[in-house]
């Protein structure tokens, strides 16, 4: 695939704020917002009286830590050199920001604003976890834990076929860490919020490794689809989807959400979608852009209507 004209290139980023706010791929921190907005809802939801600085302040801590994961994934994927010989890269999706590749940042720099990002959100964590509690320490530390090694050498989790358990942890902790600034105690009720919207994102991360297999691959990164076989490699993404809706369900039939909250499935409508079209061009992912499209519909407009329901049936 040749430099594509909507890929970010030198010559539009002289700016060097915007540069950098765009090395973060704001446009993807959008599934952090809507998981703190889950987390912030489902603790309204429990009777919890929001306090609307803390729960800014949350997500703002959280957008940052997102952010520094991004730009650290794409320093140690330049590392390790699956992004510059990914030729299947469907863009902004898969292959990274290209940021390094195209020569808009040197890998130093990304590393260095990475690191950046992850510090002023631990220390801004800390501030926060002395005003609600250690236990927003003990979620922050292992959430920014697991994002860091997703990618990160020695430990690249997501090269040994555990990303989508880094995911899937990751962004329950998002949807935990921002009930716990509210209730400021432990619960399970962002377990049973968070679950479906976390499997759902976990989802686009697996729907986004498809196009960039073969480069994966070559580079020695060995995510599960890499490691299965490319038919059983497709089969996954219908299972992940189901298991959203019967974890949905099941929280509605035995009371934990209000049966209204079953609106929430209809999204998973996509999903349905995207895996027939997975199954159809898993092996041509040129034409798998519709697919991701339509994932990210699927747990976007999944976490704002269960959202606007929670908030809605407030008892």
């Amino acid at each position: 695939m040749s430099k594509s004209a909507i890929e970010p290139m030198p010559v539009n980023f002289s700016n060097p704020f915007v540069r950098y706010f765009a090395a973060t791929r704001p446009a993807f921190l959008m599934a952090t917002l809507a998981a703190c907005l889950l987390g912030q809802t489902g603790a309204i939801y429990s009777g919890i009286q929001i306090q609307a600085s803390t729960a800014v302040l949350t997500i703002l801590l959280a957008l940052l830590v997102h952010a520094g994961v991004n730009v650290l994934n794409d320093y140690f994927d330049a590392l390790s050199g699956t992004d510059a010989i990914n030729t299947e890269r469907l863009y902004p999706f898969t292959g990274g920001s290209r940021f390094i590749q195209n020569g808009v940042l040197t890998p130093k720099q990304t590393a260095y604003f990475g690191y950046l990002l992850l510090g002023a959100a631990m220390l801004g964590g800390l501030w926060l976890s002395r005003q609600v509690g250690v236990g927003l320490l003990i979620i922050g530390a292992v959430g920014t834990l697991i994002g860091w090694a997703y990618s990160a050498a020695p430990l690249r989790l997501n090269g040994r076929g555990l990303g989508e358990l880094c995911v899937l942890l990751g962004f329950l902790g998002v949807v935990m860490g921002a009930d716990y600034v509210q209730r400021r105690a432990f619960s399970l009720q962002p377990l049973v919020v968070g679950a479906p919207y976390a499997l759902l994102v976990t989802n686009l991360l697996y729907i986004n490794q498809f196009p960039d297999r073969k480069a994966d691959a070559a580079a020695g990164k060995r995510h599960l689809v890499v490691r299965l076989p490319l038919q059983k490699a497709v089969l996954a993404y219908p299972v992940l989807a189901g298991l959203a809706f019967t974890w949905l369900l099941f929280a509605t039939a035995i009371g934990k959400l209000p049966m209204l909250a079953m609106l929430s499935a209809l999204p998973l409508l996509f999903s349905a979608r995207a895996s027939w079209l997975l199954r159809r061009f898993a092996a041509r992912p040129a034409h798998l852009r519709p697919a991701i499209q339509l994932t990210l519909a699927a747990m976007l407009s999944h976490a704002l209507l269960l959202s606007i329901i929670m908030f809605w049936k407030t008892p």
